[in-house]
Order: structure tokens, then C-alpha cells, then sequence
């Protein structure tokens, strides 16, 4: 496994990560929420790439479409050269003839279903990181998932438990100290949760972060157009360094939270994980850059919670 990438420990797991993990959804195909179609070969592609590049954390879920499959596919005999983390209590269902539908059952039935159909897809007899999938406080309370978690865990399934979560659900389940990791959205143009990731790195707890780049600029990427035009009123073009793209500054202020363990962000294309590796490498903004920028985005109306 290569280490010319920055690395830290995910909280009390003690896993050595690298700072830019892989968000799998991206290689789900066409027929969940509206995803770019990919192929076989598309995928072994792309998901050998991450891996040649020395990434170690890879992210995903049941309901990711073919994700899980091509995970399983195309790199299961790469195991050890990455940590695994996906998410129960989803489902896929057929709605049409050209798109599938992701419902969520937060029962400890399916929790365990989720967790068997994905060691089969993926071709392996363990996750690192078992997430539960956006659950509400009183949903998991009510399914009783933390104890299949835990039950998943004493199987030897799964090594470590969490919950991809969002406010105002993450204070109780902060508050519980039960998981190992949260997996939070944050970004400069998504502050809702910048506090709150300090509040669960000081529990302990390690911090994964999703949309660190706001799903890449309309056109580019998946970024809705009203999110980004945040970017422009708070007039951040105007800290790029010379030659840097949007999302790489939106990813170097994403990596520069003192807090954040690992970012997962997604892509088919080669050249786009090339530009995250080299936005990473590079490093947080400068001190100076990273102040002036919170304080546009607070005066742009984009403030943490």
C-alpha cells in the first residue's frame, strides 16, 4: 500500500486512513438517482486507480446500484489494500423499466440482510465499517440497531460500527457514544455541521466526510447550481491560487478542518481523481486563506450551526 498520501487516524478505531477516501456511489450506474451509466470496464478502471494511487478507504452502500458488485468484481482480490465501509437499512426495487428505487427499512431483519447481501456482492467475509443509513433517532431507537450492529460485531462481520447522519440527529447519537465513526456532509458551501465535527473528533469519534467538494461543479460534476452560486457571492474565486480549479479549492478547505479524518469523493473519470490527489497532496489552504474564506462565506450567509 503506497503512503505518499496524508493519512490519519479514524478516531478510536485506530485505522490509518488516508485523507481522500473513494465515494463508490459514483460507479452505482444510471438507473439510481439519476446516475452517469458505466460499464465494466469504466469500473475496473477507476476503482483499480484509487487503489494504484494509494487510497485506503473506500465508501459505499447496498443501494448503491452496481457499486458494491464491481467492488466485488473487480478489486475483492486487493482486499488488504483497503478498508471497507458501507451501510444498512436500505433496500433496491424495481419502479420502471429505466429506474430503480432505494427504500429504507430500519428494522434489524433487514439490517442483517443488508449486511449478508453485501459480503456476497462485495466478496468478502468482513467490513471495516458497518453505517447505518440516515436513520432518524426514533427510527433506530424503534428497529433496535445499534444492538444488531453490535450483534454484527460480535459475529466477526463487522469491525467497527456507525451511522451516516445529519442534525438534528447527530447531537443524541453523539450523545449515546456508541459509534466508532459519524459520517457527516461538509463543505465551504455546507457549514450546517463544521462545529459539530469538532464536537465528535474531541468524543473520539472519527469523521467521515461527504460532499467535501459539493459533488463538483454544475457541468462537471452533480453540484446544483444554486449551491455554487455561494461560491460566487462569497467571492472565493478570488482566493484560487493561480491554475486551481474550484473543486480543488473546495476540497483543500474541506481537508484543512482540523477535525476532518478522511473525505470520500466519487468519480468515473481518471483525470478528476488525479486533480483530488493532487489537491490533497498539496494540503489545507494556507492559515491566512482559510480564515479569509470563513469569513466570506459568513457574510455570504454561510455559517456553521
Amino acid at each position: 500500500m503506497k503512503n505518499t498520501l496524508p493519512m490519519a487516524i479514524l478516531g478510536r478505531t485506530g485505522l490509518k486512513v488516508t485523507r481522500l477516501g473513494f465515494g463508490a456511489m459514483e460507479i452505482r450506474g444510471s438507473r439510481i438517482w439519476n446516475g452517469r451509466a458505466v460499464n465494466d470496464k469504466q469500473a475496473e478502471t477507476i476503482l483499480n486507480a484509487v487503489l494504484d494511487a494509494g487510497i485506503n478507504f473506500i465508501d459505499t452502500a447496498g443501494c448503491y446500484g452496481h457499486s458494491e458488485e464491481y467492488i466485488g468484481k473487480f478489486i475483492s482480490q486487493r482486499r488488504s489494500d483497503y478498508y471497507l465501509a458501507t451501510k444498512c437499512g436500505c433496500s433496491i426495487v424495481r419502479k420502471d423499466e429505466t429506474v430503480d428505487d432505494t427504500p429504507h427499512f430500519y428494522t434489524k431483519e433487514n439490517a442483517f440482510q443488508c449486511l449478508q447481501n453485501s459480503l456476497q456482492r462485495m466478496k468478502t467475509d468482513y467490513v471495516d465499517i458497518m453505517q447505518l443509513h440516515n436513520p432518524s433517532v426514533e427510527q433506530c431507537e424503534k428497529g433496535g440497531l445499534v444492538d444488531a450492529l453490535n450483534e454484527m460485531k460480535r459475529q466477526g462481520k463487522v469491525r467497527w460500527i456507525s451511522v451516516s447522519t445529519t442534525l438534528p440527529h447527530l447531537p443524541v447519537f453523539l450523545k449515546w457514544g456508541v459509534f466508532d465513526t459519524f459520517q457527516i456532509p461538509y463543505s465551504a458551501l455546507e457549514r450546517e455541521h463544521e462545529n459539530w465535527i469538532t464536537k465528535s473528533a474531541e468524543a473520539g469519534i472519527g469523521t467521515i466526510i461527504r460532499g467535501g467538494v459539493a459533488l463538483g461543479e454544475p457541468g462537471i460534476g452533480r453540484g446544483a447550481q444554486n449551491r455554487w452560486k455561494l461560491f460566487e457571492d462569497a467571492k472565493l474565486d478570488e482566493l484560487r491560487e493561480e491554475g486551481e480549479s474550484r473543486t480543488s479549492f473546495m476540497l483543500r478547505f474541506t481537508l484543512s478542518h482540523p477535525h476532518v479524518d478522511t473525505i470520500i469523493v466519487g468519480t468515473l473519470i481518471p483525470e478528476h481523481l488525479q486533480e483530488n490527489l493532487n489537491a490533497v497532496v498539496q494540503g489545507p489552504l494556507s492559515a491566512r486563506i482559510y480564515k479569509e474564506a470563513k469569513s466570506r462565506l459568513n457574510k455570504a450567509g454561510e455559517k456553521p450551526k
